[in-house]
């Protein structure tokens, strides 16, 4: 039975595993190759709402419209886990509004298997779609909840430089890969799952192999010459760790020495980074939006960064680079001067052209 499902504070795999259909489903995704992070995501989300079913006596089975609409009610009240009761631009309550839209994704997809299987006869979340016949002209009907495309948030110069100073005291293996991920615009996954095979240093570049993305798209990028220089450094004292071929970032803890690091381990690094300097808002992702949007400012071609990026997409890209208003006015300055210089020559044609009739 579904409803014999523990507390997800005993652990989301065991609120699953109570739960037969449940288990199974994640299985299957496991099964049809998504990505570990995104069965662990999907993993997460059914097990909180089958949690809100088993506290508010609600038979996941018999769910309606109005139960869902219910556990939307009470995703909007919960408070963000990191900033206690504050109110999150855009979703109306702490909880981001991608996390919203990811809860909804896994119960949705979760009961679209139970359609299937035959266990349930209708899916209760539904889906925003566009009227059939009218396109992008007509009525729309939109989902649960109302999606909201926020900026990334990025430094401003000031604070990089700040937390560059200091990131001057963490490890040189911290520091290096601080580089990489920004050199490159790695993901978490990706620069903690690089290994000594992937490198290429007389061409000073990356194979970001296609298994640990998580699009399974791999791509070859490269690094700068400082970040060459940190690299060599680096290489030398993990010879003083373990001489072992594979995983290039290693644990140096008595416990764990020569083991690779997790993403949490990188994820503990940088949010100590982030507080050391005051800036909460700094993430492990927050340096590849930084180099993108960063190539972006350089004139890089929008197809040119989405395969830097790894994106399949150019719409993904565009969702990461965002110009900063000063970049903007900048732009807009520079335009408007071009096209007054422009009419101001016109102009001067016109009084030349009356000048010359007299």
């Amino acid at each position: 039975m579904l409803l014999a499902v523990p507390p997800v504070e005993s652990g989301w795999r065991a609120a699953l595993d109570a739960a037969p259909p449940a288990s199974a489903w994640l299985e299957l995704q496991t099964d049809l190759g998504l990505a570990p992070r995104t069965v662990e995501a999907y993993g997460r989300a059914l097990a909180d709402y089958l949690a809100v079913c088993v506290r508010d006596g609600i038979d996941p089975c018999r769910a309606g419209r109005s139960d869902i609409a219910r556990y939307v009610r009470d995703l909007m009240a919960r408070p963000h886990p990191r900033r206690g009761g504050s109110v999150g631009i855009g979703s109306g309550a702490g909880l981001a509004n991608a996390t919203l839209q990811q809860r909804l994704v896994a119960v949705r997809l979760f009961y679209d298997y139970l359609v299937e299987e035959c266990i349930c006869p209708t899916n209760p979340v539904g889906r925003g779609r566009y009227t059939v016949g009218r396109g992008f002209g007509g009525e729309r009907h939109r989902g649960l909840i109302p999606q909201f495309t926020a900026l990334p948030w990025i430094p401003t110069d000031a604070e990089w430089c700040l937390l560059l100073q200091a990131a001057r005291a963490l490890p040189l293996r911290d520091r290096l890969m601080l580089a990489l991920a920004y050199d490159a615009a790695l993901r978490r996954e990706e620069l903690c799952a690089l290994a000594t095979d992937d490198l290429d240093p007389a061409h000073r570049t990356l194979r970001i192999r296609a298994e640990t993305t998580k699009n399974r798209r791999g791509r070859v990028v490269p690094y700068s010459a400082a970040t060459g220089t940190l690299l060599a450094l680096y290489l030398q004292h993990r010879r003083g760790i373990t001489t072992r071929r594979g995983p290039l970032f290693v644990s140096e803890s008595r416990r764990n020495r020569g083991q690779p690091i997790t993403v949490w381990t990188w994820s503990k690094v940088v949010r100590r980074l982030a507080d050391t300097v005051g800036l909460r808002r700094f993430s492990t992702h927050t340096l590849r939006h930084l180099c993108l949007t960063d190539l972006a400012r350089c004139g890089w071609e929008i197809h040119a960064i989405a395969q830097f990026a790894g994106h399949r997409s150019t719409s993904t890209t565009l969702r990461y680079i965002h110009l900063s208003g000063r970049d903007l006015a900048s732009r807009l300055r520079d335009g408007m001067s071009q096209i007054h210089a422009a009419r101001v020559e016109k102009l001067a044609a016109t009084a030349a052209a009356e000048e010359s009739t007299r």
